[in-house]
């Protein structure tokens, strides 16, 4: 069995050409966007639309509640468990999104790193919101000092996720971290998909305007009561929550929005380019993907 993986930054096209491709494959497509993944979210997240999950079926679209707690490690579990079942009818298979750690997870695997008890989960949530991250960030260097040097210090969930690990396991963060690729029994082909800079960074501001006239403030303002949950904790909800809390005023927000998305692209392209097994193409190019494609269909390799 082939796995086909379509990635590649946000906004460069993917979701457009995953149909095309679904199609050629006779497969489904499995999301791998970890923000797709959660209701309530469709426009914010450029979820597919009701119409193109009629069109193809979707795996892990729209399948979570809010305040639901879900992983990378939790992903790779469940997918590796769908491809298994989907492989006694299908030969080929279609995995289409752009996060890069839920990409790595299936592909590579990641550690097995202990499950966290809800009680500590929610009282270092309750510490981050009452003591600050500088706290929980020097609670981190005492109890994990290597992960600490290593880690991006601004961002909290992986300050918060390191020290649950620390706490339920009493064992350090780094101690599990040891990287091993695990074997996977199913071909992988990697089709990753980018443009020159400015035509994306075009692409991200364009979209944006439009999903902003398709309704995303109302959709913003709808979820603004659960704001502090992690599932919401992602650019474009943030900025327009600091607009309904008067922060901002809206067109700077929407500024904010296209350049944290733009930076968001950066780290993505950034990510990807360091994988030597990414066959790249640019998406306009239709005909030379979907023969690429067609041609690794029949092989046997």
């Amino acid at each position: 069995m082939k796995l086909f993986v379509l990635l590649g930054p946000t906004a460069v096209g993917k979701t457009a050409l995953s149909f095309k491709i679904a199609k050629l494959l006779g497969s489904p497509i499995i999301n791998c966007d970890s923000r797709q993944i959660y209701k309530d979210m469709s426009i914010g997240t450029a979820a597919p639309t009701d119409r193109e999950l009629d069109e193809v079926k979707h795996y892990f679209v729209k399948i979570l509640e809010l305040q639901q707690y879900y992983s990378a490690a939790q992903y790779e579990e469940d997918v590796i468990k769908l491809i298994n079942q989907l492989s006694r009818t299908h030969d080929n298979l279609l995995l289409s999104g752009g996060s890069m750690m839920y990409i790595d997870a299936v592909c590579n695997g990641i550690d097995d790193i202990p499950t966290v008890a809800p009680e500590v989960r929610e009282e270092l949530k309750a510490r981050l919101q009452t003591e600050g991250l500088d706290k929980l960030r020097n609670e981190l260097k005492l109890l994990d000092p290597e992960y600490y040097n290593i880690v991006d210090l601004k961002n909290p969930k992986r300050i918060v996720h390191a020290l649950e690990i620390c706490y339920t396991s009493g064992k350090t963060y780094t101690s599990f971290r040891i990287r091993k690729k695990k074997e996977r029994p199913f071909q992988i082909i990697k089709i990753g998909l980018r443009r020159e800079r400015e035509d994306l960074f075009a692409r991200i501001n364009k979209r944006v305007d439009m999903m902003m006239q398709e309704g995303w403030l109302e959709e913003a303002r709808g979820l603004y009561p659960h704001r502090h949950l992690n599932a919401l904790n992602t650019v474009g909800y943030k900025e327009l929550f600091k607009y309904f809390e008067g922060t901002w005023d809206l067109a700077f927000a929407i500024e904010k929005i296209k350049k944290n998305t733009r930076d968001y692209a950066k780290k993505q392209m950034t990510w990807f380019a360091h994988d030597e097994s990414i066959h790249w193409f640019n998406p306009d190019n239709e005909k030379e993907i979907l023969d690429f494609i067609s041609t690794n269909i029949q092989s046997k390799l």
